[in-house]
């Protein structure tokens, strides 16, 4: 196999994206023991989660093929740089290892991944374009990524894992129908029955801002509850800043490439979450 072919299969994986979702596995292992888990089930929770999140967005680019045809031509499936055949076999064998190091956890971890494989495929396959019902989809998986964490380390019922799992499932709902208001021409040619298709993308944003809204108000949750210290206070304080800050832009109709508004609310809470970690770490 060449390097160029290599590099193309690579791209499929979207980095960032898969390496985000084991880093919030890690965080919640941390937050559900307390302390580090131990090299395995640190290892196995990221890379089970990293591989079933690929298989999703490897999935993504299979089901687009036409799509990007149009969009986004210089992807690598339809750049020709691979074949569907090729990434069709790469989305079975990575999904595989994720079933894998799951079962290396537990049996309960191995059916949370075979659930949100299930979860993935089914919204690539069928519910993308259903508006709502996929921004759910997406929604869910993202907010699993936490309680897999709990999951991982034998204590899947830690109070504060479910509230960071919760605050993430809206945090992510509210960028996929944020996202959708912004392309919503887009949405119209592929058919999509997106909320900003059939609402209008004005009263879309204003939906997702009211989702945003909805996750600041929330984080003082955690500490009038006493479920997080008053030493992670900071780091969710800049992140409702960053949170309110985007939202005010987002509601502003006239403000050009408003994806960047999205983009800055998802950095910064990749933000918060190495906050956390930190913290959690040095406090132990």
């Amino acid at each position: 196999m060449t390097k160029s072919k290599l590099a193309a299969l690579s791209r499929l994986f979207r980095l960032d994206l898969s390496v985000t979702a084991g880093i919030c596995v890690f965080l919640g292992e941390l937050l559900a023991l307390g302390r580090l888990p131990s090299v395995a089930q640190a290892i196995y929770g990221f890379l089970s989660i990293f591989c079933i999140s690929a298989t999703a967005l490897i999935l993504n680019d299979y089901f687009d093929i036409e799509t990007d045809r149009i969009n986004a031509p210089s992807r690598p499936l339809p750049s020709g740089l691979v074949s569907k055949s090729e990434v069709l076999i790469l989305s079975v064998v990575v999904a595989l290892l994720g079933f894998l190091f799951g079962f290396l956890i537990s049996l309960q971890a191995l059916a949370v991944t075979i659930g949100v494989w299930i979860v993935g495929f089914l919204y690539n396959w069928r519910f993308k374009r259903t508006g709502i019902w996929g921004n759910l989809f997406v929604a869910f998986s993202v907010g699993m990524t936490f309680i897999f964490g709990g999951i991982a380390v034998g204590n899947p019922f830690e109070v504060v894992v479910w509230y960071l799992a919760v605050t993430t499932f809206l945090v992510d709902l509210g960028e996929e129908i944020a996202a959708d208001a912004l392309d919503v021409d887009g949405d119209r040619r592929t058919g999509s029955r997106s909320l900003a298709v059939v609402w209008g993308p004005e009263r879309a944003m204003a939906l997702a801002a009211g989702v945003f809204d909805l996750v600041v108000a929330g984080s003082a949750v955690p500490f009038v509850l006493g479920w997080l210290s008053w030493i992670y206070l900071p780091a969710i304080f800049i992140w409702d800043c960053f949170v309110l800050y985007s939202v005010i832009h987002l509601l502003n109709a006239r403000r050009a490439n408003r994806i960047r508004d999205i983009r800055r609310i998802y950095l910064s809470g990749l933000g918060m979450i190495i906050a956390f970690i930190i913290i959690r770490l040095a406090s132990s």
